[in-house]
């Protein structure tokens, strides 16, 4: 029986729902800032081109310019990537240039700058996939001039109104009145 993530879990007849973002977001390449959202600690089982090692999945969300993406970056902890390791923790700030690093991997919140470009692969069915990768990230130092998010309008009113209304009650109030 196949293994499902936790995005499969069931949901009861009368369960609560909050997320309403189920579609897929591809960014356009380009230098974006990003947050770190979870950190995921596991073990890499080795492959013909690389040990068995111990690996930290990082999900970020991308800030674009209308939209967002969240991308998982996958760190090998080998000597190997270690220029890697040490170019995001330059970019979250935890990492001095030429001074050693102890990492640390409680790192919820902290943001960082990085280059996004998109990958083009071979879906199993036959057809051409597309996804979000990080080429780099840029150390907190670095000049970057980003993608800037465009400030949210309010797309949906109709509550609002509603609540304008005044309210027939004695005291004279108002909602959204201060």
């Amino acid at each position: 029986m196949a293994q499902f993530g936790a995005e499969y879990e069931e949901i009861g007849y009368e369960g609560t729902i909050e997320n309403e973002d189920g579609g897929f977001t591809l960014l356009p390449e380009g230098d974006y800032d990003f947050t770190v959202n979870k950190v995921t600690r596991g073990r890499y089982e080795g492959s013909d081109r690389m040990p068995a090692c111990n690996s930290v999945s990082v999900e970020l969300t991308v800030w674009g310019a209308q939209d967002k993406a969240v991308i998982t970056e996958r760190f090998f902890l080998v000597k190997k990537f270690e220029w890697k390791l040490s170019q995001f923790f330059l970019s979250i700030g935890l990492k001095k240039h030429g001074e050693q690093l102890v990492m640390r991997w409680n790192i919820e919140g902290m943001k960082g700058k990085c280059k996004v470009y998109i990958d083009r692969y071979q879906k199993q069915c036959g057809g051409e996939g597309q996804s979000n990768k990080i080429k780099k990230f840029y150390a907190y130092d670095e000049q970057v001039q980003t993608v800037s998010p465009q400030p949210q309008s309010q797309q949906y009113s109709a509550p609002q109104q509603q609540y304008q209304q005044p309210m027939q009650s004695s005291g004279g109030w108002k909602a959204g009145s201060f």
